[in-house]
Order: structure tokens, then sequence, then C-alpha cells
């Protein structure tokens, strides 16, 4: 890795904030907060962007090179140490009500941007030891049903109302959070339920991953009120909703008003990079794993984060991914900032 490369180790600064927000508490348990809604907006702001694509021998060096996937592995034990840390300083008690509210935040903040984000790259990759990595990364936001929903359904019904994570035009993103929801985890139902069908295997069976995934977030949350004591288990619930939520605001601005036109044959016109919302914006690339260069990830979902690229025909988000979040939270302004620049 070179020193251009090391810049993705600036990601790792989110998880540790939230390690400083536990250790420290007081006004410093709404660090990471602040981190990602403040800080990391306001670099974005002042960061210039970068539409620069690495060349052909680039690309090759960096598939070849394992410290980035190692980037990506690293973030399994430090999240479930970090929720480990939480849980535990939760039930030693002690702790201020602010106090208590900025830590549950700021690790659901990481739940997501680790927890579900990392896992996105990773269940994407053929390897099953990565799959397995990014279903362990989801069990912290009892989103589980994402890893079918995700790729057997929203990279193909992208930028279609048949797809529940792909916001509509003049859609609030608090209308768009239940849609999107209910909608996601009951596609992922479906979707098992026509892979069982085709394999002609029972519905009740261990083929079923839908039935073995809520086995295990069940698992999970008893063994956190075994463990910690019950009272601790709403805590997993709120980090986990906080941590899906914050998933769906992404999945709000990643496609916000854009469709595929359906065909003659009924069909929709194939993915292309005018089919998601793109954004350079340098410190966002960085922290989400350039989950921001989004359009290229539609267009080839096995493209490794570090060697994603800039099309220019792509619609460009105004400001960052951070940034637009903040603005999605206030429909009217978003709305305002948003609706014109929609391709015809």
């Amino acid at each position: 890795m070179n020193w251009k490369d090391s810049k993705y180790l600036l990601a790792y600064v989110a998880p540790l904030s939230a390690f400083v927000a536990i250790y420290y508490q007081g006004y410093w348990s709404f660090v990471t907060v602040v981190l990602a809604f403040a800080i990391i907006p306001l670099l974005d702001f002042l960061v210039p962007s970068s539409e620069q694509n690495l060349v052909n021998e680039e690309e090759v060096s960096k598939l070849s090179t394992a410290i980035f996937d190692w980037l990506l592995y690293l973030n399994v034990p430090m999240l479930w140490i970090l929720i480990w840390y939480f849980f535990s300083t939760i039930s030693a008690g002690g702790s201020e009500t602010f106090e208590i509210i900025g830590m549950t935040w700021s690790v659901g903040i990481i739940v997501s941007t680790v927890g579900i984000n990392v896992a996105h790259e990773l269940g994407h990759r053929v390897k099953k030891s990565e799959q397995l990595m990014s279903k362990t990364l989801l069990l912290s936001a009892l989103y589980l049903h994402f890893f079918i929903e995700h790729n057997r359904g929203h990279h193909k019904n992208i930028a279609t109302n048949e797809d529940p994570a792909s916001s509509r035009l003049n859609e609030s993103l608090y209308a768009f959070w239940v849609r999107s929801t209910f909608g996601g985890y009951r596609s992922a139902w479906n979707l098992e339920r026509e892979k069982l069908k085709k394999q002609g295997a029972s519905f009740f069976s261990l083929k079923n991953e839908m039935l073995i995934f809520q086995l295990i977030q069940v698992v999970y949350l008893v063994s956190v009120g075994l463990y910690f004591g019950w009272f601790v288990v709403p805590f997993a619930i709120i980090i986990a909703i906080t941590g899906f939520l914050l998933l769906e605001t992404v999945n709000y601005i990643e496609h916000y008003g854009l469709r595929r036109k359906k065909l003659p044959s009924g069909r929709y016109e194939n993915v292309t990079m005018q089919h998601s919302w793109n954004s350079n914006h340098e410190m966002g690339r960085i922290f989400l794993y350039e989950l921001t260069r989004h359009s290229d990830h539609h267009f080839k979902s096995t493209r490794k984060f570090q060697v994603l690229r800039h099309f220019d025909e792509s619609p460009q988000l105004p400001y960052g991914y951070p940034g637009s979040m903040l603005i999605s939270f206030l429909p009217p302004l978003w709305f305002k900032l948003m609706n014109d620049k929609i391709p015809i």
C-alpha cells in the first residue's frame, strides 16, 4: 500500500471515536455523532472532490494487494469488541442519561457505517468466508435479510417501483423508511420462497436462509440478555434500528427520483450509470469505502471498492453522502435541492 492508499486508514477513525465515546463519556459520548454529521460533512465541503479514475495498471495492482481486503476484514472484530464494550458499560451502570443517549447513538452510527456498509461490500464477494463475515456484521443491525434482498432483489429491480429500496420523486425520507424497511423484509421472504420452490426444497428446512436468519437474531438477543442482563436487550435493538435507518437513509439518497424506462416488451431497460446518484466528495468516499461511487457499483456489483470509477454521465450529488443525508432529514429542503437535478 502506498501513501495515497493509506487514506483508507482514516475510516477507522469512526469506530475508534465510538470507543472514545464510551471510555470518556460526558460530552465525549456524542463524539461519533459530531464526527459523522458535522466534521465529515464540513470536510467534504472544504476538501476538493476528485473525478480521477485509475489506469489499468493501477487497477491490476490494487486488486492484487491484499491489504484492501484486510482493511475490511478487521472491521469484524473491531465492531463486535465495540458492541461488547458498550453492553458491558451499560450493564455496569453509573452513566448519566445523556451519556447513555450519546453512547447509544455513537455505537448505532458505527453499526451502520461498519456493520452494514462493510457488510454490503463483503456481501458482493464470491468467497464464502467473506460472505460469512458480511452476515456476521449484518447481525449487529438485526438486518440479515439484507444479504438476500440487496443482492437478489435491489440489484435486479433498482430504479423501478418494484424495488422498495429505490426512493420515488417527492417521497419523503420518513415515508421511505417505512416502505423500504418493511418492503425489503417482505421481499427477502418472497425471494427465498421462490428459490426454495425452484430447488424443490421445503419451506421449513435448513435451506431456508430467512428462517435461519430469524433464529440467529433471536439467539443473539437472548444471549445479550443472559450475559449482560435483560435490560441491555433494548439497547441492542436501539443500536440496530439506528444502524438500519441510517442505511435506509443512504438508500434514499442513492436512487432518489431516478427511474428506468419500461420497454415495449414489458421489461425495463438495462441498468446504466444514470440510475444511481454518484458522489466524488473525498471524505465520504474514504469513510464509506467508496460506496459513494455508487453508479459504477450498480454497473458491476462485484467490482471491489478500491477500483470503483467515476463516469461523467452519472448524476452527481451536489454534496457528499453525509451532508446529503442531513439535508434529506428536511424533506422540503431536499425536494428543493434535488428535484430540478433529476435527469428527464
